[in-house]
């Protein structure tokens, strides 16, 4: 008696899409539809799938039905965790490391500002001290020339001729 692609899944313990590959691959003579159109499969296209499908599932159930294959997953599957817990724990590390390198950044680039601004305000009040200190205008001029005529002063009062 025919079956659907699900019957045949259910039996065999694999996905309808299994089934579905291998019966989309058989010869159109041996694929089949029932007055609705679904598929159904003959007893030669079920023969031909269950050998398609039966001997991978052997081959692995040799493989894993070991004890040893079973403790060496077991294994296996400590070791991903532990490499896993281990990466994550880097990475925790990584992570904290990188935001004290950006606080370190921040401040460094805030200091470097405040000094410049410092250093601006500190031009500007040399600039405005040296303006107090150097007096500009007719007034330089005039303490110029008195300083001038005092040493011509001091120059005429120790020549000979002075004493006259």
């Amino acid at each position: 008696m025919p079956k659907t692609i699900r019957e045949l899944a259910d039996e065999l313990k694999v996905s309808k899409q299994t089934i579905q590959y291998h019966y989309q691959r058989l010869p159109t003579k041996n694929q089949q539809k029932d007055s609705q159109g679904t598929n159904m499969i003959s007893l030669t296209a079920e023969r031909i799938i269950r050998d398609k499908v039966a001997k991978p599932l052997v081959a692995n159930n040799q493989q894993t039905g070991s004890k040893e294959s079973n403790e060496l997953i077991a294994t296996l599957r400590r070791e991903v965790t532990d490499l896993k817990s281990q990466r994550d724990k880097q990475l925790a590390t990584k992570d904290r490391q990188i935001d004290h390198l950006t606080k370190l950044i921040d401040q460094q680039q805030q200091l470097q500002l405040t000094t410049v601004e410092e250093n601006r305000e500190l031009k500007a009040h040399i600039q405005k001290i040296s303006g107090l200190l150097e007096p500009s205008g007719p007034f330089q001029k005039r303490q110029n020339n008195a300083s001038e005529e005092d040493v011509y002063k001091n120059k005429s009062n120790k020549n000979w001729w002075h004493f006259w």
